[in-house]
C-alpha cells in the first residue's frame, strides 16, 4: 500500500532539508538549482559534480553562487573562476570557503577593490604569510586593524608596523586586551614605553610591562577602567594598590582583585558579596528604559561582573586544588575540579556539588570515575551559564539501556537523548515521533529506524525544525522526494 504524504505546513523548510539530504539523487539535486526560497544551501553539498557546479555558476543566482563560494569542497579551478565574479560578496565568501586554496587565488584577491574581501583575507590564517603581510600597508585603516586583531602570530616586522600605525584604531587592534586568536602576542620590549604612554594601547600593554612603583600608581589613577582592570591582575602589583583597586568603583576591576592569589580572604569575601548584591532590576525591559546613561552603565557593568564571576577559572587554584575544594566560591571549586590529581573522595564530593558548573567540570575531568547514573544526573541538572547547544551527555555518552528508559522520561529535555541509541526498538521510535514536544520529534526525525509512515507524517509537522530534520533523513524514499519538489514547483 502506498503512503500518502500530507502537504507540508512549512514547505520551504522541507525543501531546505532536502537540499542537505545525503541520499538526494543527482537529478533532484539539479532540480533544486531553480529553488529561490532559501539561501542556496544545495550549493554547499560536497557531492556536486563539475557539470553541476558549472550549471550553478551559469544560473548566477546570488544566494546559490554565494553558497557555492563557501563550499569547502569546491575545486580550485572553479574558485579561480569566481574570483572574477562582479558581486563582491561572492568574492568575499570565496576567502571564507577556501581553506586549502592555492597561492594564486589569494594573490588575485589581495588586490580586490572591495573592503570586505580584503578584510576576510586579513582574518584568514590560510593566506600565505608574505601575502598577508602586505595588508599591514593597506590604505584602509579597518583592514590594518583587523589584521592586528586576527593575526596574533604575525612576524615581528608586521606587528611593529601595526603597533606604530598613525591611526588609533589600528594601534588599538594590534595592542589590545582581547584578540580573535590565541595565543595573544607580546609587544617588542622596546615599544612598551610608547605603548604605555598611548591611551589607545595602554590597557593592552599593562600586562607586559615591568611594574615599578611610579608606573603602578599612575596606572591605578587612570580614568580608563580597562587599564585599571589589567593592572589589578598584574603579578607585581604592590599590596597597597591591590587594596585600593579592591574598592574600585567598577566591579569588573574589583573582580580581578578577587581572582588574585595574594588577595586577603576578608577582601575576597567583601568583593564577592558586593558583586552578588548588585542585582539587576526584576523587569529589565521596563526598568532599563528609565535608567539614565550612568545608571544603565553601572547596571551593565554589574551584570557583566556577575557573569565573569560565574565563568572565572583560576589556574593557580587548579595547580594546587585541595585547599579550595570546599571553597564558598563556586568558581574556586570549579577551578579545583579541573585538576586531574584529585583523590577519589574529593572527586565524589565535587560530582555532587550544589553548583551545576562544578559538577559538570568534575565529570569532564574524571570521566573514568563517572558512572552512568552520575552522568545522567549531571546532564539532567545541567544549568549552562549562557545559551549553548552543548550538554554533558555529548561528552559523557549514556548507555543504550539508559537512553531507552529516558524515552518515557517526564522531562522532554531528557527524552531528546533517547534517539542517540541507533538500535532503539521501533515501537519506542514511533512513540517519540508522536511526542507532544517538538524538540523530541526533531531529535527522532533522522533516526535510521523511523518507519516511513511516521517519517512522512513529520514532514507535515507544525514545527519548522521538525519538518526540516525529517526532510534531511536519508531513508526518505526517492519517490517522496520527487513529490515534495513537485509541490514546491521544482
Amino acid at each position: 500500500m502506498s503512503i500518502v504524504i500530507p502537504p507540508p505546513v512549512h514547505l520551504d523548510e522541507v525543501v531546505e532539508g532536502l537540499a542537505g539530504n545525503t541520499a538526494l539523487p543527482p537529478e533532484l539535486v539539479r532540480r533544486l538549482f531553480a529553488y529561490r526560497g532559501g539561501f542556496g544551501s544545495v550549493a554547499k553539498r560536497p557531492d556536486l559534480t563539475d557539470d553541476m557546479i558549472a550549471e550553478i555558476i551559469a544560473v548566477d543566482d546570488h544566494w546559490l553562487t554565494h553558497s557555492l563560494a563557501l563550499n569547502h569542497s569546491l575545486p580550485h579551478s572553479f574558485r579561480m573562476t569566481l574570483t572574477e565574479h562582479p558581486d563582491p560578496a561572492i568574492r568575499a565568501a570565496l576567502v571564507v570557503g577556501a581553506h586549502d586554496a592555492p597561492r594564486q587565488l589569494f594573490e588575485r584577491l589581495l588586490g580586490d577593490a572591495d573592503l570586505r574581501v580584503r578584510e576576510h583575507l586579513a582574518e584568514s590564517d590560510h593566506v600565505p604569510t608574505d601575502l598577508r603581510a602586505r595588508l599591514a600597508a593597506d590604505p584602509y585603516p579597518k583592514i590594518r586593524a583587523t589584521l592586528g586583531q586576527w593575526w596574533t602570530q604575525a612576524p615581528e616586522a608586521v606587528r611593529r608596523l601595526l603597533l606604530t600605525d598613525p591611526e588609533d584604531m589600528v594601534r588599538a587592534g594590534a595592542c589590545a586586551t582581547y584578540y580573535r586568536r590565541l595565543p595573544h602576542p607580546v609587544p617588542p620590549a622596546d615599544l612598551l614605553p610608547v605603548l604605555l604612554a598611548d591611551p589607545v594601547t595602554r590597557a593592552g600593554a599593562v600586562r607586559h610591562c615591568t611594574l615599578d612603583a611610579d608606573t603602578a600608581r599612575r596606572l591605578a589613577d587612570d580614568p580608563d577602567e580597562e587599564v585599571r582592570r589589567e593592572l589589578a591582575e598584574h603579578p607585581d602589583l604592590p599590596p597597597p594598590l591591590r587594596d585600593v583597586l579592591a574598592e574600585d568603583p567598577s566591579p569588573l576591576v574589583a573582580l580581578r582583585v578577587f581572582a588574585r592569589q595574594d588577595t586577603p580572604e576578608s577582601t575576597r569575601a567583601a568583593i564577592h558579596a558586593r558583586i552578588l548584591s548588585d542585582v539587576s532590576p526584576p523587569d529589565r525591559a521596563t526598568d532599563f528604559q528609565v535608567l539614565d546613561d550612568d545608571a544603565f552603565e553601572r547596571q551593565l557593568m554589574s551584570d557583566m561582573a556577575r557573569l565573569e564571576l560565574r565563568r572565572l577559572r583560576l589556574p593557580w587554584v587548579t595547580s594546587s586544588p585541595l585547599p579550595y575544594v570546599d571553597s564558598p566560591y563556586a568558581c574556586f571549586r570549579a577551578s579545583a575540579a579541573r585538576s586531574d590529581r584529585l583523590p577519589a573522595p574529593v572527586v565524589a564530593r565535587l560530582l555532587d556539588d550544589e553548583e551545576s558548573s562544578v559538577r559538570t567540570t568534575m565529570a569532564l575531568h574524571a570521566r573514568d570515575r563517572t558512572d552512568a547514573a552520575t552522568a545522567e544526573r549531571i546532564d539532567r541538572s545541567y544549568r549552562p551559564e549562557k545559551r549553548t547547544r552543548w550538554r554533558p551527555a555529548d561528552d559523557l555518552p549514556l548507555p543504550a539501556g539508559v537512553l531507552r528508559r529516558l524515552a518515557t522520561d517526564p522531562d522532554p529535555r531528557m527524552r531528546q537523548l533517547a534517539p542517540r541509541d541507533l538500535g532503539l526498538p521501533v515501537e519506542i521510535v514511533r512513540g517519540l515521533a508522536a511526542d507532544p514536544d517538538d524538540t523530541v520529534r526533531q531529535a527522532i526525525a533522522t533516526h535510521p529506524r523511523l518507519p516511513t509512515r511516521d517519517l512522512t507524517r513529520l514532514l507535515a509537522d507544525p514545527s519548522e525544525s521538525v519538518a526540516f530534520a525529517a526532510a534531511g533523513n536519508p531513508d526518505l524514499p526517492p519517490a517522496h522526494m520527487h513529490r515534495l519538489l513537485g509541490l514546491a514547483g521544482l
